[in-house]
């Protein structure tokens, strides 16, 4: 480290701008429906939004629940930029985003199964590989204000689930039968959107960004589809920080193998898996608290969290439906934690307009930690 390294801030945002959010206006939602929001600058919650971001000021930034279009010009997060995080909102210093990395999604991704056993393969909902109305919802996309090695990058969309080793595989109730038919969990997808490694350049020092958004534990049965789904996709990423672990795995190219011993990397998303409260589920974000490659020691947290509820883990909150769910989780190889913090105002102050409710910009809150690349 020398006296004129960088501290560079990288944190996770879940902004809700799937079109499904947008139903109080009227809007049917589609594919389509962010990008022609994205046009309007004064829609507040999209205001709200980019707001909060210029308040933090991320480095690197993921956004979860983005949804991703394609063949767009300019793109959904092109557009964003230039209407939303370029422009100063409320007098705040404009943010600019010259790397953005998003592909393709499993959500909204029709499958030919019938995938929630309701007696119809329809393609969507509940029998698209993840759940979603239209191809694209709750995508992801990576903000850097670093060069970002497109060509490296790799994507786990394809990743079969059954070729995971002792894969959690949902058992109907009541037997010892798949939930699965044999030609569904054949072709089951495991990320219900995508796992990815993206490499970004930080003055010449190479920092691994992991991001993924697994499926949340409910919505399901007593299956448990969607829990030991969340399980698995967290151990994905969990095995992959691991040589011992990582042989099994293969990217959308074909490639085999995790990442090197000796790589800085950030884990980032929302992770929906609490590590306390009532909806916390033993031995999932412990897979990666715990691991010894990774950083589990930083808990960002906010004053609003804490006066969510009477007890102390309340401070590391993300969301305001009780639980800590957004990850922001270094390496312990070469990567000095400054600080770290969780955007949650509390009511009294002014800047709670900002998260009073899920319409005001999320049900989620923005995390970030500050970071030294050693």
């Amino acid at each position: 480290m020398t006296p004129d390294t960088p501290t560079i801030r990288i944190a996770t945002f879940n902004v809700s701008m799937e079109a499904n959010n947008y139903r109080a206006q009227g809007i049917v939602p589609s594919a389509t429906t962010l990008l022609t929001l994205l046009n309007d600058p004064e829609q507040p919650q999209i205001r709200n939004i980019a707001e909060i971001i210029q308040r933090v000021a991320p480095d690197i930034l993921l956004l979860n629940e983005f949804d991703f279009s394609t063949g767009a010009d300019p793109s959904a997060a092109q557009r964003f930029i230039n209407h939303f995080l370029a422009v100063s909102q409320q007098g705040q210093t404009p943010q600019h985003y010259d790397y953005i990395y998003t592909a393709p999604v499993n959500t909204g991704e029709p499958s030919p199964f019938d995938l929630d056993r309701d007696g119809e393969a329809t393609g969507t909902g509940g029998d698209a590989y993840g759940y979603g109305i239209y191809p694209g919802q709750y995508g992801m996309v990576l903000l850097s204000k670093y060069p970002i090695d497109f060509e490296s990058v790799r994507t786990f969309q394809m990743f079969l689930w059954q070729d995971m080793p002792y894969a959690q595989q949902p058992v109907y109730p009541g037997t010892t039968d798949s939930w699965y038919d044999e030609a569904a969990w054949q072709g089951m997808r495991l990320s219900s959107k995508s796992h990815w490694d993206i490499p970004v350049n930080v003055e010449g020092k190479w920092l691994h960004v992991l991001a993924m958004h697994p499926t949340p534990p409910n919505f399901d049965g007593t299956e448990d589809r969607n829990g030991r789904r969340n399980h698995d996709e967290i151990r994905l990423m969990a095995d992959y920080l691991s040589s011992d672990t990582s042989g099994y795995i293969y990217d959308d190219k074909g490639n085999r193998g995790g990442l090197s011993l000796d790589s800085r990397f950030v884990l980032v998303g929302d992770f929906n898996a609490a590590d306390a409260g009532d909806k916390y589920r033993p031995g999932v974000i412990e897979q990666l608290l715990k691991h010894p490659a990774v950083n589990g020691d930083v808990v960002p947290e906010s004053d609003g969290g804490k006066a969510h509820c009477n007890d102390s883990y309340c401070a590391r909150y993300t969301a305001e439906w009780g639980a800590r769910a957004d990850y922001v989780l270094p390496s312990r190889f070469n990567i000095v934690v400054k600080q770290s913090g969780v955007f949650w105002p509390v009511q009294s102050d002014p800047l709670y307009r900002l998260v009073e409710n899920r319409e005001a910009s999320s049900d989620h809150r923005l995390v970030w930690v500050d970071v030294i690349l050693n």
